[in-house]
């Protein structure tokens, strides 16, 4: 991720993102903290969701005219333009504070949210041109990062000068904002730096584009009809954007409920104390976003998404239960933690699969769908609480939503989850290394050879490599009804000595079928660390496949918990690495290939020095 940071423009990118989610959000929150101090129950539930619903709707109007700018023009350009849009926005909103127009500034509101609606599919699109496939995890995850903290900062920062400056010498919402007026210069100078700072980002797009935009076709929702059919053409794509609309649905409920459940269940009246919980959230999203393009170094880690889910349908069902502010703090870190763990994923597997073509086109259809999930959760929370329904209700009924998005996740992405699941485990107690990746082929048969020291060797091996692994394992664990329907569905194949036969002639196909096989050519666990003999077993599997032998040595494992040779320390974190060799010539004997992986490591050691 460090090398992502050299890249020309990326430090410029990100903090222009920065600048526009703080601008956006101070703003909102001047509006929100307001409502809080005129209004109470419902009708504050009520306005608070409008004003959440007044950021949506732009993102829902300006569907297809947001995509196809993104497509159509500079992706640094719209960024540009979008910030020197804010800049005349901030200014106006700044003259609704001083003259006290708090309708007028709640409309305000529309307007920027819709400079954001323009800016959002060139930001996004600007990911994949800026830094590439291989960083595309990781700049996702420092854009999640970095939007997050301009949130969080934009709450704590505006809330304690709208405190500060207010102190509570007020009659009526339009003396609130008379009062805090000054505050506005501040979203103007944010919308300069960030105008500025956009002219200096590089132009990425590789090739023009000559589309052009018909108005009528627009207004006929010809557009919208056909840029619909472009997100579905891709099931996996459309799939993950529904997955991510219903994930921020329930942000936006508990954010739009919160206020109201802590002044009436907690007793909180300080509106420090409200937006700073939910700011937690925010730290927790960083964080979250963090360890999501952590476990994404290798590849997409689509596993990360079911279990943040599950994470957050348990956390939402927690907080109705909680009866004071601290432990709300720990549940919406939480929650920002495990939010991370669906957004960046979710987010950098739409941007990979989008043809660069349709890239914009296919990121504002992700705003699109979003924000319609969002519009429309806000609407029945709008009309729930109206009708007198409270905030315990409410998050109770996002239970059931979570539950759903759970399911949905763990349908598509069961086999990943329970890989991010197993590597979220390891990584507690080991560091894992891994060099020579790059020698394992990204297609064809291989047949993966390397040293069996631990329980945990074929977990450690699958955990770099997105192809999924057909281990060659003892049938008798293979049978093991604790284990059977798992190894079944992980494509195992069953050995023993009466039907080793069938289970090489079972590798041969699956080889010549593209897929990795792999084995521990030593039958066993190494009783002593060292490696041990190896079985000629191996050489009854076909040669006649597409594909390489690739052998590999793990080292740091024995000792370990999971060896025959434990030597367990509580606190320590060991260090493991695994050496992958060049590709060998598949008609390679046993004895030779003992000894490829006997000396992996030296080799590398001598190749370093």
């Amino acid at each position: 991720m460090k090398d992502m940071f050299k890249i020309v423009g990326v430090i410029n990118y990100l903090i222009v993102v920065f600048l526009n989610a703080f601008t956006d959000l101070g703003h909102k929150i001047i509006i929100q903290n307001t409502i809080f101090k005129v209004y109470d129950g419902e009708m504050q539930i009520v306005l608070t969701a409008v004003v959440n619903a007044l950021i949506i709707l732009p993102f829902i109007i300006a569907f297809s005219p947001t995509g196809f700018l993104a497509d159509r023009f500079p992706k640094n350009q719209i960024m540009k333009y979008s910030a020197l849009f804010a800049v005349f926005i901030t200014m106006a909103i700044t003259y609704s504070y001083y003259n006290g127009h708090f309708y007028m500034a709640f409309a305000f509101t529309f307007l920027l949210a819709f400079q954001s609606a323009i800016y959002g599919p060139a930001k996004y699109g600007y990911i994949k041109e800026l830094v590439g496939v291989k960083y595309i995890s990781s700049g996702n995850g420092a854009v999640q990062a970095v939007t997050t903290v301009a949130i969080l900062g934009g709450m704590l920062f505006y809330t304690v000068l709208f405190e500060v400056v207010l102190k509570d010498s007020f009659v009526s919402k339009e003396d609130i904002l008379v009062t805090i007026a000054p505050i506005g210069w501040l979203l103007v100078l944010g919308s300069v730096i960030q105008f500025y700072l956009a002219l200096k980002l590089p132009n990425k797009m590789t090739k023009d584009s000559e589309k052009e935009f018909d108005f009528n076709r627009y207004i006929r929702g010809e557009y919208l009809q056909k840029n619909i059919k472009i997100i579905r053409r891709k099931k996996e794509i459309f799939e993950d954007i529904i997955a991510l609309g219903l994930f921020w649905s329930i942000s936006q409920v508990i954010l739009a409920v919160f206020g109201e459940y802590a002044k009436s269940e907690l007793g909180v009246t300080n509106t420090i104390y409200i937006q700073g919980v939910m700011t937690l959230a925010g730290i927790g999203m960083v964080s979250g976003a963090i360890i999501a393009a952590n476990f994404s170094k290798y590849y997409i880690n689509t596993g990360l998404t079911a279990i943040g889910s599950s994470a957050i349908t348990i956390i939402v069902l927690l907080i109705p239960f909680s009866s004071s502010m601290i432990t709300m703090s720990v549940l919406f870190i939480l929650f920002g933690i495990f939010a991370g763990f669906i957004m960046v994923p979710l987010n950098a597997q739409i941007q990979f699969l989008s043809p660069r073509v349709h890239l914009g086109t296919i990121l504002a259809g992700n705003n699109f769908i979003q924000n319609i999930f969002m519009f429309s959760f806000l609407v029945l929370t709008t009309v729930f609480a109206y009708y007198g329904m409270n905030a315990k209700i409410l998050m109770y009924a996002m239970v059931f939503v979570g539950l759903y998005l759970s399911y949905m996740l763990f349908k598509r992405y069961f086999v990943m989850s329970f890989w991010a699941f197993l590597e979220i485990v390891l990584k507690i107690r080991y560091n894992f290394i891994y060099v020579g990746l790059q020698n394992i082929p990204h297609s064809g048969g291989v047949l993966l050879l390397g040293n069996h020291v631990s329980w945990v060797d074929w977990a450690i091996i699958q955990i770099p490599i997105k192809r999924r692994l057909n281990f060659m394992l003892d049938k008798d664990i293979y049978n093991w009804k604790l284990f059977n329907k798992a190894l079944k569905k992980g494509e195992a194949i069953p050995i023993s000595q009466k039907a080793s036969k069938d289970a090489f002639i079972e590798a041969s196909q699956r080889l010549k079928n593209g897929k990795i096989v792999a084995l521990f050519p030593e039958g066993q666990i190494s009783p002593d660390g060292e490696t041990g003999k190896f079985y000629k077993g191996y050489e009854l599997i076909s040669n006649d496949y597409d594909g390489k032998i690739v052998t590999f040595f793990i080292d740091g494992m024995n000792g370990s918990i999971f060896s025959k040779t434990r030597k367990f320390k509580l606190f320590s974190r060991r260090d493991v690495s695994v050496y992958f060799s060049k590709p060998v010539c598949r008609k390679t004997k046993t004895e030779e290939i003992r000894e490829i992986i006997t000396n992996l490591k030296d080799k590398h050691e001598t190749e370093q020095a």
